[in-house]
């Protein structure tokens, strides 16, 4: 399933990726989900710190390289989530990482 990008137990808005590591490139075919409280419909979504989508989907697949970020009312805004196009990415579990835990690294070509 999909793994939040901020400290486990945090109540405010989050953004979920799937696959579930980070960075995320944009050749996964990735979706965000936002997640919070408040009715679905009232999703705002900024992209590169710009208003992109009002009233948008609760989640959708990337088609653009950027930073996103959503809203939910009574959560407020979530932590960002970048997307990148790079050929050669190194990624890690898109989950809280801490010490002494085994992680698996991923060499993305």
């Amino acid at each position: 399933g999909c793994c939040p990008l901020s400290p486990a137990g945090s109540q405010g808005t989050q953004i979920l990726v799937e696959p579930p590591w980070t960075p995320a490139v944009r050749w996964d075919r990735v979706t965000l989900t936002c997640q919070g409280s408040g009715t679905t419909g009232a999703t705002t979504w900024y992209k590169d710190g710009q208003h992109w989508w009002h009233k948008g989907p609760k989640n959708f697949t990337v088609t653009e390289t950027g930073t996103y970020t959503c809203d939910r009312p009574g959560t407020g805004l979530s932590p960002a989530v970048s997307v990148l196009n790079d050929w050669l990415v190194l990624q890690v579990p898109a989950r809280p990482l801490f010490e002494g835990d085994t992680v698996t690294l991923r060499c993305r070509v």
